[in-house]
């Protein structure tokens, strides 16, 4: 684990904080107001992961396209998403991404490169592997990052994908958010091997595993993908480990089985809290500056949801405006 940033000023360090910061609160907000029955459908809070969607889009230009998965609002953010659209697209409001009939798994904004978040596992693979291909066809050195779960690696889209961009040496990064466990699962019972990454070998590309709660190692790794994949080497595939502190989703009797002690224990090793603690090291953050990026974040989350609560719902007559079929 390295000790300090590696060549990243103090300014994109307390950004990267903000934008950890971020998604934390937004993700606490998403789930007092699901539980308090303001939202509908489904909530997969993020909270925990913070350090691999920041640290891999901190690497990132604006252009560059990813796609997420159920558990997309921290990608979303990373990416540069607007809050009160989001906000409201969870309140199923026409403001929304969405205009309020997508909710918390279906947010995109193609003016960001967010391809959207995906309900189906490892369905989204397939579709930034596309836009990898178009980033190569177009020639302007753009990447397309695909986020999957542990679970999602399992799947054939992971393999065929890897394959494709291997041959044809797509500019991707395919990032593997291994949180342990796939909803109930533990990782351990469906994976022959320990690591993810090694996987990588059977198709020639590099595969690497780092500490997913440690943002600057995530950033490192990407950084490196990214310039190999800019320069046309092809693909890489990341492999962070981390871990989700909240259950799969926030439904309530929703069965988690992982042991207390073991949620504890990964909890000790808040990936916000560690960044934190070395911005104060370096000199680079003291109190004021704590509490006053704290502040900053709170007031954009508390106008984000009263935008969306002031926002109207769509009308009945609206519900097969953008829905399409052959």
């Amino acid at each position: 684990m390295p000790n300090h940033a590696p060549n990243l000023p103090p300014d994109k360090q307390r950004a990267m904080l903000h934008q950890m910061l971020t998604i934390r609160r937004f993700e606490e907000r998403a789930s007092t107001d699901y539980l308090a029955g303001k939202i509908h459908g489904v909530v997969h809070c993020y909270i925990g992961e913070e350090a691999v969607a920041v640290g891999v889009c901190s690497a990132l230009e604006r252009s560059d396209r990813i796609i997420s998965t159920h558990r997309g609002h921290g990608h979303c953010i990373a990416k540069g998403a607007d809050l009160k659209r989001m906000e409201a697209e969870l309140y199923g409001r026409q403001a929304g991404y969405c205009k309020g009939k997508g909710g918390s798994m279906h947010i995109a904004d193609f003016d960001i490169g967010m391809l959207g978040a995906n309900g189906i596992v490892a369905g989204g693979i397939s579709i930034v592997t596309g836009a990898g291909l178009a980033a190569k066809m177009e020639g302007n050195r753009g990447v397309a990052v695909s986020f999957f779960g542990d679970g999602a690696s399992n799947a054939g889209p992971f393999h065929e994908c890897l394959n494709i961009a291997a041959t044809w040496k797509l500019p991707m990064i395919y990032v593997c958010e291994n949180n342990l466990y796939a909803a109930q699962t533990p990782a351990a019972a469906t994976h022959a091997q320990s690591d993810v990454a090694s996987r990588a070998a059977g198709y020639g590309i590099p595969g690497v595993v780092v500490d997913g709660n440690d943002i600057f190692a995530v950033y490192q790794a990407a950084h490196a993908a990214v310039e190999r994949a800019r320069s046309g080497a092809g693909p890489s595939l990341i492999e962070c480990k981390t871990y989700r502190w909240r259950g799969h989703t926030e439904r309530r009797g929703w069965p988690d089985p992982r042991d207390p002690a073991e949620i504890e224990a990964w909890k000790q090793r808040d990936p916000i809290e560690l960044l934190e603690r070395r911005l104060r090291d370096q000199g680079e953050l003291d109190d004021a500056g704590r509490q006053a990026i704290e502040a900053e974040v709170m007031r954009a989350l508390d106008e984000a949801v009263a935008f969306a609560e002031a926002s109207p719902l769509p009308l009945p007559e609206q519900a097969t405006d953008d829905v399409f079929a052959a």
